[in-house]
């Protein structure tokens, strides 16, 4: 057996078993090949098609009996405990970074990350020293792409999970960005850490904020996940109306605020129908994240949403 030939039966068992994807693959094919590629030790970027025209490729490698049990150990695995791959194999990537991840933190996806590489909010952050937060820091990708992406930005990364602050400290060490992301425990804004710093030029926060219909909806892969970095309540904004209550505050005059909400714009907008949304492109379309800039994170707009801040 060749590996291009372990791979497409890899895929066929994926396929068969009904086993869901979205950490990091999309498709049975690229989680197959995902799998085969870490199991034998071959970087994930092997050249697999048109080997012909390829000689690097590793398409045409055989398989020894032995690799062959070690690879069907691994997709078993997969398929009876229908965790997401970057649960068994240990690392994830994203936007070509990286990280090492496990069950404390959800599986690094977030759409912020190719904003932050496109330079996309380039036209709202000024060319100065920034000061820069990354809420709801999870692994700390984000922050470690932040940091990567802008050499000018010093960074606070803030989480409520100790486990995940535990995962977020080993990615920050393995990019050495000890010196320049600053990891914090606390409840969203309201952080005791984060009343004692000043203000940022920009808030970048990836939520819970999946509904509770759609967390009952979930795959098991999704719901082998920490529940309390994904649930976001009935209807997905329980944690998003603190935070942009509590948002001017933490914000400089010129600050913005970058939110994801995923596929819940139909429940930010009941929830907020007047808030001045600046919607930014991404791979999954123009609805997915979102900017505010501080003006229209006032307090009088919070007030006429029905909202206030905490303090």
């Amino acid at each position: 057996m060749t590996l291009i030939e372990l791979i497409e039966a890899t895929e066929q068992q994926l396929t068969d078993a009904q086993v869901a994807f979205g950490h990091g693959t999309d498709n049975a094919f690229d989680e197959a090949a995902w799998l085969v590629l870490w199991r034998l030790g071959l970087p994930l970027d092997s050249a697999l098609d048109e080997p012909e025209h390829a000689p690097e490729s590793v398409a045409q490698r055989l398989i020894t009996p032995l690799e062959q049990t070690q690879v069907a150990a691994l997709v078993q695995e997969r398929i009876a405990s229908r965790k997401p791959a970057a649960y068994l194999t240990r690392e994830a990537w994203l936007q070509g970074v990286p990280f090492y991840v496990d069950e404390r933190a959800i599986v690094p996806r977030s759409l912020i990350a190719e904003v932050l590489v496109s330079g996309g909010l380039d036209p709202w952050l000024p060319d100065v020293p920034l000061q820069v937060l990354d809420l709801c820091t999870g692994n700390a990708s984000l922050a470690v792409i932040a940091a990567l992406a802008y050499p000018q930005m010093e960074i606070s990364a803030s989480d409520i999970s100790d486990d995940a602050l535990a995962v977020a400290h080993i990615n920050v060490e393995r990019h050495g960005l000890q010196s320049r992301i600053a990891l914090l425990c606390g409840d969203g804004l309201r952080a005791p850490a984060l009343q004692e710093r000043a203000a940022f030029d920009l808030i970048v926060c990836n939520p819970p904020y999946v509904n509770a219909q759609s967390m009952a909806a979930l795959p098991p892969e999704y719901r082998a996940e920490p529940a309390l970095a994904l649930a976001g309540g009935s209807d997905g904004m329980d944690f998003i109306r603190h935070l942009l209550a509590d948002a001017p505050a933490h914000l400089t005059s010129q600050g913005v605020l970058v939110l994801e909400i995923g596929n819940e714009r139909a429940h930010f907008e009941a929830a907020f129908p007047t808030l001045e949304v600046v919607w930014l492109e991404t791979s999954a379309g123009e609805d997915q994240v979102l900017l505010l800039t501080r003006s229209a994170l006032s307090a009088e707009d919070m007030d006429r949403h029905g909202l206030k801040a905490s303090r």
